[in-house]
């Protein structure tokens, strides 16, 4: 009996799979066009908010409980003008420059100015699981948060009318092509390096273009001279706990899917960030005699950052140990900073720069999932990711230098010494943070 069967059986099979090779032919590219999965499209939604979260308020509370009292609403000022502008110079050119056709792997084409082809169904290219407009906005809020990272490094001296200029220019001519480089089928990209959410597109370009911004706008009035203690500490906890919250977005949300690589990222994203924290204490602790309740939080944000490149990559031990190499780089680079000079007003240089620099190579080292370094038998990733923190450096430090040049002959750099004294609140915006 089941000898009769078997030539029925196969029959039966081959006249299904003909009739649905005839069918798959007749649909075309329908039948394999990438489909939305509704808990991917969800996962990257939240994660979108959460990225949003990280810049307003997150960012903007950080950094204004560290500025003087005089200049708290022209500090958040800068994180809540950047994500407005931000968001419509991607959405008009932006997004079309860093993840548009590819132009000899250097710049995105135009064919998506304007969010032209960008529509509701799943790009071909990118995530094709979520509609493409979802992943535009998810990219639009890395965009945003990273110009407002800079402004850290020019708080309290630098005019409004310039930052604006700055900031169109800066995500426009640095931060786009950086992320096609990388992340839009640019020439990084086909030499295989690593950025899983932006240890060199987001931390690296912003912390030595930091760099440059606080030397070429100067020191801040009486620096070195007179204390400038932060004026709001319980300020800075609640806007870092507020982008701990936003970088499980930021990094898990990097995997564009709710699946297992967002899960790894969501564990090394948070034990790095503990093991930073109590890194830069313990650090602090040897180097000073106490710890302090800013050291944690710098800790913290430097774990974040230096996981950031290799989060989708690394195993939890991996993670725990960028992270305590992360906030004792960190600290080491902030100390130092008063023996170069230079005043980075909120330490960007020191936390991002130093950190997506740290964790760029570190990725290079550890990675372990989905993709083998160093310390896993494959020591050619490592020259590749010291190629791609290089060329990010050099990219972001002489563009910078650049656009400030082009923002100083145009609108002017800094506030007048009598409107630095009476602060950025009164002088900028004529409103004062407290009564």
């Amino acid at each position: 009996m089941k000898r009769r069967m078997l030539p029925v059986g196969l029959s039966v099979a081959w006249t299904l799979a003909l009739n649905l090779g005839l069918a798959g032919f007749a649909l075309g590219e329908q039948d394999v066009a990438p489909k939305i999965d509704t808990g991917d499209t969800a996962w990257i939604i939240m994660s979108s908010a959460l990225v949003l979260c990280m810049t307003l308020p997150g960012l903007a509370l950080f950094y204004g409980g560290l500025v003087r009292s005089k200049n708290v609403l022209g500090t958040i000022m800068h994180s809540a003008v950047i994500l407005c502008v931000i968001s419509l110079v991607w959405i008009l050119l932006g997004y079309s420059l860093a993840f548009g056709p590819d132009k000899g792997g250097i710049i995105g084409g135009l064919e998506w100015v304007g969010l032209q082809g960008v529509g509701l169904e799943p790009s071909t290219t990118y995530a094709t699981t979520i509609p493409h407009q979802v992943f535009m906005v998810f990219q639009m809020m890395f965009a945003a948060i990273t110009v407002a990272l800079i402004t850290g490094s020019i708080a309290e001296r630098m005019k409004f009318k310039a930052l604006l200029l700055f900031a169109v220019l800066w995500s426009l001519l640095i931060y786009s092509p950086l992320a096609h480089w990388v992340w839009g089928g640019g020439w990084l990209a086909q030499l295989g390096a690593l950025d899983f959410a932006g240890g060199a597109v987001v931390h690296i370009s912003s912390g030595f273009g930091a760099l440059v911004c606080a030397i070429m706008v100067g020191k801040r009035k009486g620096f070195g001279a007179e204390p400038m203690p932060p004026h709001n500490l319980p300020m800075t906890v609640l806007g870092t706990g507020l982008l701990w919250f936003g970088w499980f977005g930021f990094n898990a949300g990097s995997a564009l899917g709710a699946n297992g690589v967002a899960a790894a990222a969501f564990v090394a994203t948070h034990t790095a960030a503990a093991a930073g924290g109590l890194s830069w204490m313990a650090a602090e602790w040897v180097h000073r005699g106490k710890p302090t309740v800013l050291g944690i939080l710098s800790g913290m944000i430097a774990g974040l950052a230096t996981v950031t490149p290799g989060a989708g990559f690394l195993g939890p031990i991996s993670a725990m140990l960028i992270g305590f190499l992360a906030g004792t780089l960190c600290y080491l680079a902030v100390v130092w900073k008063m023996r170069f000079g230079y005043d980075d007003s909120l330490d960007v240089v020191g936390i991002h720069g130093v950190g997506g620099f740290t964790g760029i190579l570190a990725t290079g080292l550890f990675a372990s999932i989905g993709a083998q370094g160093l310390f896993f038998g494959n020591p050619g990733l490592f020259g590749i990711q010291v190629v791609l923190a290089l060329v990010t450096l050099a990219f972001s430090v002489v563009g910078t230098f650049v656009i400030l040049k082009i923002v100083d002959l145009t609108v002017g750099l800094r506030v007048t010494p009598q409107e630095e004294e009476i602060g950025l609140d009164l002088s900028q915006h004529s409103e004062r943070g407290y009564s």
